[in-house]
């Protein structure tokens, strides 16, 4: 079945903004449809998303785990997320101390052959914050999160954390977890879209840490819930927060003011063989704009304007003779500006958290091209740890454990349809060799 037409209006191509334009209805445009962290990550790598707290501490820190809080509940126990022991929150990883920026740089971008002088611009955006990368607090704050939703629900499951590219490292996290009796685990990455650096690379990783386990005698079975980026929970909470960003930026004129979402660049390439290997490919753009219209459609609606917005991109690295998904935010803004645009809100859809492609990409070098014209920007939060984008991953871990269990679910899903949770063949490929990757056909 061929994919239906991206919700826009004009001609569109790549090199210019996907514009929006916004009306006072509900879209009636649905798409299945991908964001990611970067695969060259000679820009900021992706840093490349109430109720009863339980007495025990946390878990998957090193610092702060103990054997006896990962003993898996009795059998006889309904958790909710049965048949896992354990759920792992599992991120991209970055550095928390000055000596460790180069040697986490070195490691993102190992047989790249990437010399040191090109990851030392790179460091700099890390050493003007002390050496210390957000990500990893926000991940331990989601973690307590999702625990708390978890136990709220009567759900006792231990919640761990891990990374892929620094301490905690998610090998030695597993590794600890199989010490204590967990043998099956369930995990939500930080990656909320399709494509490859988004989703295949991390099944990549897991699979990477099942086999150094099995070699050394551990064998622990990991799954992971599908990319929710088209779940109800991840569009609502950012259309409510757009929303309330163009109630507070003041600006009363639709004609003057724009909305910008914004997301991380990667490789058309990779764009192109984004999705599943008999789709049509493309679905990380197509995502981006899918969700971008609904958010602008219902902050209109709500609002009762006409607004407009843009897809934009934002931490393209890697070679410049490679084309990456554009424009450019800075290039887009200063195109706003010579059309007369006064006010933007600034949408980060693409990320779960205030990483460093956040605060340095858009916090930092857009907001000093937003003040150079003499644009006021509003930035809009990214989803964090709010409330209802946490008990939206849960619903997808109870989800995930049913269809385990062999149970029929309906997967919830808007705009689009829902991904599925087993990857199918050749879905987001990797183009530059192959490896094995859990979660999925192949």
């Amino acid at each position: 079945m061929g994919r239906p037409p991206p919700c826009h209006d004009g001609a569109i191509g790549r090199g210019r903004a996907r514009r929006i334009a916004g009306v006072r209805r509900r879209s009636v445009c649905r798409m299945t449809s991908p964001i990611v962290e970067p695969p060259d990550p000679t820009v900021p790598p992706g840093d490349q998303p109430a109720g009863h707290l339980a007495p025990e501490p946390l878990l998957g820190d090193a610092s702060t785990q103990e054997s006896a809080d990962l003993e898996p509940a009795p059998e006889t126990e309904a958790t909710g997320v049965e048949p896992y022991d354990a759920v792992l929150l599992m991120s991209f990883g970055g550095p928390e101390s000055m000596d460790e920026v180069m040697p986490f740089l070195r490691r993102v971008t190992a047989g790249r052959g990437v010399p040191d002088e090109r990851l030392e611009s790179v460091a700099e955006h890390y050493y003007a914050r002390g050496g210390r990368s957000p990500i990893n607090d926000l991940n331990r704050d989601l973690q307590k999160a999702l625990h708390d939703e978890l136990r709220r629900r009567g759900i006792p499951a231990p919640v761990l954390f891990g990374n892929r590219n620094s301490e905690p490292f998610a090998t030695d996290v597993l590794r600890d977890a199989h010490d204590a009796g967990v043998r099956r685990v369930v995990a939500v990455t930080t990656s909320a879209y399709s494509s490859y650096s988004s989703c295949r690379q991390y099944r990549e990783d897991i699979a990477a840490a099942i086999e150094a386990l099995a070699d050394e005698g551990r064998v622990i079975e990991v799954d992971k819930i599908r990319q929710y980026a088209t779940h109800p929970s991840f569009t609502r909470v950012y259309a409510r927060l757009v929303t309330d960003a163009v109630r507070a930026c003041g600006q009363p004129d639709d004609d003057r003011l724009r909305i910008v979402f914004v997301t991380h660049s990667i490789p058309e390439a990779m764009d192109d063989t984004s999705g599943p290997g008999d789709g049509e490919g493309n679905l990380y753009e197509h995502q981006h704009d899918e969700i971008a219209h609904v958010i602008l459609d219902e902050a209109g609606v709500t609002l009762d304007r006409n607004l407009s917005g843009a897809l934009v991109y934002c931490s393209r690295s890697g070679s410049p003779h490679t084309p990456w998904l554009e424009p450019d935010v800075n290039d887009h803004l200063r195109e706003l500006a010579r059309k007369g645009v006064t006010d933007v809100v600034v949408a980060p859809i693409g990320f779960i958290s205030d990483h460093m492609e956040v605060v340095h990409d858009l916090d930092t070098e857009a907001a000093e091209t937003a003040a150079e014209l003499g644009l006021r920007m509003t930035r809009v939060p990214t989803l964090g740890v709010d409330p209802e984008f946490v008990m939206g991953l849960v619903d997808l871990l109870e989800e995930r454990a049913a269809e385990a269990r062999g149970e029929a679910v309906d997967p919830a899903a808007w705009p689009g349809a829902a991904m599925p949770s087993v990857c199918r063949a050749g879905c987001c490929p990797n183009l530059r060799v192959a490896k094995p990757a859990a979660c999925g056909m192949d």
